[in-house]
């Protein structure tokens, strides 16, 4: 039996395992990143050096704009590299954006691996484990794409967001545009 992600029955777990073999191998999790080129400071999801653990990298190339819409015409582009992660033997797929979120349901059923391609997946948790009477601060490179319908994709909704476009921020265009420098420190100020 080749490698999956889940073992579903007690033959399952008994019977002889084995990977595809790979020219490499160990990547904990694999990491979808829209092809901007801005400094990528350690702390950014597209810095290596930000995890403990090794993570490997698909680039995919369109706008950032319609991944921010959800444009359908590139939803083949995020499963393919989704396929590619799992095939390279990552054990979990995230995204380098938070408007990924619009293709979780898909890629969750395109790959056998877990898939968590939004920070906003996190938010479902998070309303479950703080008080009702509390708001949750959601800082948005778009943030009039922030809706119900976004975030039903990711099992919550708007109620208790507090959500804030930065995107519209000078300190925050380099990323969001993709130049070859931003002032963190201007950034740092400006969102706070």
């Amino acid at each position: 039996m080749n490698w999956k992600s889940t073992l579903e029955t007690r033959e399952e777990l008994l019977d002889h395992h084995a990977v595809t073999p790979h020219f490499s191998a160990g990547f904990a999790i694999g990491v979808i990143a829209v092809h901007l080129i801005y400094p990528k400071l350690p702390g950014n999801v597209a810095n290596a050096t930000t995890y403990p653990f090794p993570v490997l990298y698909k680039e995919v190339f369109f706008e950032i704009e319609d991944l921010f819409n959800g444009n359908s015409e590139i939803r083949a582009q995020v499963i393919e590299a989704a396929k590619y992660l799992e095939e390279q033997g990552v054990r979990a797929i995230i995204g380098a954006c938070g408007y990924f979120a619009h293709f979780q349901e898909d890629v969750k059923e395109a790959v056998d691996i877990p898939v968590f391609l939004s920070s906003l997946c996190q938010l479902p948790l998070i309303k479950t484990g703080i008080s009702q009477k509390k708001r949750i601060l959601v800082l948005a490179a778009s943030g009039d794409n922030i809706d119900d319908n976004l975030l039903g994709k990711v099992g919550t909704d708007s109620e208790r967001l507090l959500v804030t476009d930065i995107g519209h921020l000078e300190s925050f265009a380099g990323i969001r545009h993709g130049k070859t420098e931003f002032d963190n420190r201007r950034l740092m100020i400006s969102t706070q």
